[in-house]
Formats: structure tokens, C-alpha cells, sequence
């Protein structure tokens, strides 16, 4: 018997805290976040902290720096004027959605590719950077673009599980392909020989370049990948705010600015291509 009123007990609670969190999520999609951040002047994004170039923890005074970080502060400016403020809470590809859904942040914007998929659950802005999936190379490599890793022999390292993964075997179905734990583990192989080239969304490839002068992104993209900044469904008033604020942001020649600052010494980024 005490095991059964035990066994009620728990399937009440569980229940409790499935209501609970429903209304939460209810209460967040309810609120109009456009108009909350303009009361409190502030906006709060949500970004990655660990993707060098887009949005990376400087250690050395523990600020979040990167392209993303500084095109979030400029919308947030032309959304809630000159005293606008714009606050960071860091994500992951994880967190992301339920941090968003809960109310915890306002917007998303991290290195999030549109799909179709996402788009059922958040709404997108348009297109703010342009990504693709890429491959890097050891600098002097005769791999010069994707179709050269389509042969017998050829090595492509990937992470388990990546989209990129099933994309090269599409564009370069004799290459074997070696998927590692994390591109941690993939740039080693790579440095190691164990594979002729290492394949992911250039954006993560632009980082590693950086941080590896002897390696370079070769080839420009063979998969569209654009990012979006991704805000909660049922608000649509933020989502055109978010537009509006990225026109004006290019318009004012802001944008390719930020893109030099944070783009011009990666080899292999076509920079004249990807201003606006």
C-alpha cells in the first residue's frame, strides 16, 4: 500500500512540474518582448561563447568577443536608440531553443543555420552572414576545392553525427570519411596526416584557420548554410524590429566594418563577396 500511494505521489509531482513548466513556456510566448526591452532599454541574446570570429570568451577579462557580439550591440542600438543596452547569456546548439522558449533570453544569435526544421519552432530574421559548409586543408595541399577529395584514397575528417558528415559523402562519395568525437579531435587528425582534409560549416573552418596559420578554407562553400537570429513564435513584432535593424546596420556601411574587422585576415574568405 505505501508503495502505491508512493507511486501516486510521484506521478503528481512529475505532473506539477509538467504544468508548471507549460505555463512557463505559455507565459514567455504571451509576453511581447519588443515592448518589454524598450521599458527596460535592454535587450538580452543569447550567443555562443566557444566559436573563435563569431563569439569567443576572451579569458583575459572575461568578455564574449566576436562578430556576432558586435553586430548584436549595433542592432540593439538601432532598436532601443543611443542608451540601448545589449546583454549576453551564453548558449550552446542545446540550450539554445528551451533558454529561448522559457524567456530567459530574447533572441538567439549563434551561428544558428535556417531550416525548415527550426523554423517550426522560432522565427527567423533574414539572413545576416551567409555560411556554408567548407573544407580546410594544410596549406600547398593539391585539394584545392571538394570535387578534388572524389577519388579512392582520398581521407575527409568529420565529427560523428554532423550533417557535414552526410553532406560530403553526397559531394564526394569515394572519399572515405573519419568521423571523430569533436573538431578538436578532427584538426589533431589533420595535423597528424591521418586525412587529406577536414570538412564542417566555414565558420568554425574560418576560426581553426586563424588560430593554425599553416592551414587555409579552400574551395568557398558547396551547402548554403545562412544563420538567422532566431526569436520566440508569436513575436513577430521583434522579428521585424530584428529585420529593420539589420538593414539600417548595412545601410550605414556598420556592417561591412564589423565583417573587415573580424573577417580580413582569414585566408580564403571572400570578403568583397560577402559585404552588403
Amino acid at each position: 500500500m505505501k508503495k502505491i500511494i508512493s507511486r501516486i505521489g510521484l506521478l503528481l509531482t512529475l505532473l506539477l512540474m509538467v504544468v508548471s513548466l507549460s505555463a512557463c513556456s505559455s507565459s514567455a510566448s504571451q509576453k511581447n518582448v519588443l515592448k518589454d526591452d524598450k521599458q527596460t532599454k535592454t535587450i538580452t541574446w543569447g550567443v555562443k561563447a566557444d566559436t573563435k570570429l563569431f563569439g569567443l570568451m576572451d579569458v583575459r577579462d572575461n568578455q564574449i568577443k566576436g562578430f556576432e557580439i558586435d553586430l548584436a550591440k549595433a542592432m540593439t542600438k538601432q532598436i532601443l536608440g543611443k542608451d540601448g543596452k545589449a546583454r549576453f547569456i551564453q548558449v550552446t546548439s542545446q540550450t539554445r531553443m528551451p533558454l529561448l522558449r522559457n524567456g530567459n533570453i530574447d533572441a538567439i544569435m549563434a551561428t544558428m543555420t535556417i531550416t525548415p526544421e527550426r523554423a517550426k519552432q522560432v522565427d527567423f530574421s533574414r539572413s545576416y552572414f551567409d555560411a556554408g559548409q567548407a573544407i580546410l586543408v594544410k596549406n600547398g595541399s593539391p585539394i584545392k576545392n571538394v570535387k578534388g577529395l572524389n577519388h579512392k584514397g582520398a581521407i575527409v575528417l568529420g565529427v560523428v553525427r554532423s550533417n557535414s558528415v552526410q553532406n560530403i559523402k553526397k559531394f564526394a562519395p569515394k572519399a572515405k570519411v573519419l568521423q571523430l568525437s569533436d573538431y578538436s579531435q578532427a584538426l589533431t587528425a589533420l595535423k597528424s596526416g591521418q586525412g587529406d582534409a577536414l570538412t564542417t560549416d566555414n565558420g568554425i573552418l574560418y576560426g581553426m584557420s586563424i588560430e593554425n596559420p599553416g592551414y587555409s578554407v579552400v574551395g568557398g562553400t558547396f551547402t548554403n548554410e545562412p544563420y538567422g537570429i532566431a526569436v520566440d513564435k508569436g513575436q513577430g513584432k521583434m522579428r521585424d524590429a530584428m529585420n529593420h535593424a539589420l538593414t539600417k546596420v548595412e545601410n550605414s556601411g556598420q556592417y561591412n566594418q564589423l565583417l573587415y574587422k573580424w573577417f580580413h585576415k582569414v585566408h580564403g574568405f571572400d570578403l568583397k563577396g560577402a559585404e552588403r
